[in-house]
């Protein structure tokens, strides 16, 4: 297979019925009515415009992410709010993930795994990045949530746990069943009272005792933590493999290694191309023209991110991105991605340790099924030559 197949082979392999679908609703262009779906938009400029304005475009109507999660969650977790609610709320959070706290909180609790995953590299041993990443992903949301057993097995359980949640959404997936919803809150709630019990304490090193400080009340922290669990795990467990793999593809991870400032460009450029998070819905609450169509209170608005951003191209990490499409996968206006700081933070971290580690050959991979976010199986790579 040629490498530059391998981003549209996760896809098809993830989504083998609706990512043709996704794909086919881009040739209709910006926008466009797809019934038994909702209006779906494939524009950035109007993605955007769709993304700042609360008051029409909403989260928590029919067909919204409040829709899809407040059962699981409760009715307060920022991705479910609206109006003066959502703003309080947020502005509570404004301090949690703040750039230095994240940096220092991810170098302490990933030092002594990057050393194994890099002892490993340098020894010459192939590594699966797909199971690494996992256990530092649970590592970090493990602090997050104040996880007392900090194991490599606890780690890989507690990402797995996460991922079966949100495998039972799909692209078109508009509400869980009262079986899934069951499913969700059996792992759902036994994470929340340790949250719980870590918000008690009021330790204000942990991200639970910050939430206490900054005024939050208990059910508020637990469905935060919740929802950082559901929602940065996979974004950077999936992500790292992807950044790796388009780097080698494109013969970049040499260039990337040998100037560490190309790196956020790198893993912006990675982002856009993978598009973390491909759909993002919305539920209309007045009537108003996006481009040439007309939504009315009740439409379900699919934005598709994948689209948006694949319209730029294929990988180039050379080429800028306009100001519309800049970080959009993330979300833009009241609802840009809290997490945002600790998810780059993880990023910046692993990539440059993998980077470091020596020059990176992939060995083997494959594509996963049945995932909400199209991700490798397997990617295993070693330092020095081997096969891609």
């Amino acid at each position: 297979m040629m490498t530059g197949d391998w981003e549209r082979r996760l896809y098809v392999t993830a989504h083998p019925l609706a990512y043709p679908l996704l794909r086919a609703a881009a040739r209709r262009g910006p926008i466009v009515r797809v019934p038994g779906v909702g209006v779906v938009v494939n524009d950035a400029s109007l993605a955007r415009g769709i993304l700042t304005d609360g008051e029409t475009f909403r989260k928590d109507g029919p067909g919204s992410p409040g829709e899809l999660w407040t059962p699981v969650l409760g009715p307060s977790v920022l991705l479910n709010m609206e109006g003066e609610a959502h703003r309080v709320l947020r502005r509570r959070l404004a301090d949690l993930f703040v750039p230095s706290y994240t940096e220092a909180l991810c170098a302490r609790v990933l030092e002594e795994p990057l050393a194994r995953l890099t002892g490993r590299l340098r020894d010459g041993a192939a590594v699966d990045l797909v199971d690494a990443v996992r256990v530092l992903a649970g590592a970090v949301i493990g602090e997050v949530i104040g996880l007392e057993t900090r194991t490599e097995p606890a780690y890989r359980d507690l990402f797995e746990q996460g991922e079966r949640i949100v495998a039972m959404v799909s692209l078109r997936t508009r509400r869980l069943s009262p079986a899934q919803v069951r499913r969700a809150r059996a792992v759902l709630d036994p994470l929340g009272d340790i949250a719980a019990k870590a918000y008690a304490a009021g330790d204000e090193s942990t991200v639970m005792g910050r939430m206490r400080t900054l005024g939050l009340a208990e059910d508020e922290a637990r469905g935060a933590a919740g929802a950082f669990f559901l929602t940065g795990t996979e974004t950077v467990a999936t992500l790292l493999p992807r950044l790796i793999a388009l780097l080698a593809d494109h013969g970049q991870l040499a260039r990337v290694a040998a100037d560490g400032a190309l790196l956020d460009r790198a893993v912006d450029e990675a982002m856009r191309v993978t598009t973390p998070t491909p759909v993002m819905l919305r539920s209309v609450h007045r009537p108003v023209a996006v481009g040439v169509v007309e939504v009315r209170p009740g439409d379900r608005v699919l934005i598709a991110t994948h689209n948006c951003c694949r319209a730029l191209g294929p990988f180039d990490l050379d080429r800028p991105h306009p100001p519309e499409l800049r970080r959009l996968w993330f979300g833009a206006g009241p609802h840009f991605c809290l997490g945002y700081p600790l998810a780059m933070a993880q990023i910046r971290l692993v990539a440059r340790t993998l980077l470091a580690a020596g020059p990176l050959t992939i060995t083997r991979r494959a594509a996963a099924r049945g995932v909400l976010i199209p991700t490798y199986r397997e990617l295993a790579v070693r330092v020095g030559r081997g096969m891609a």
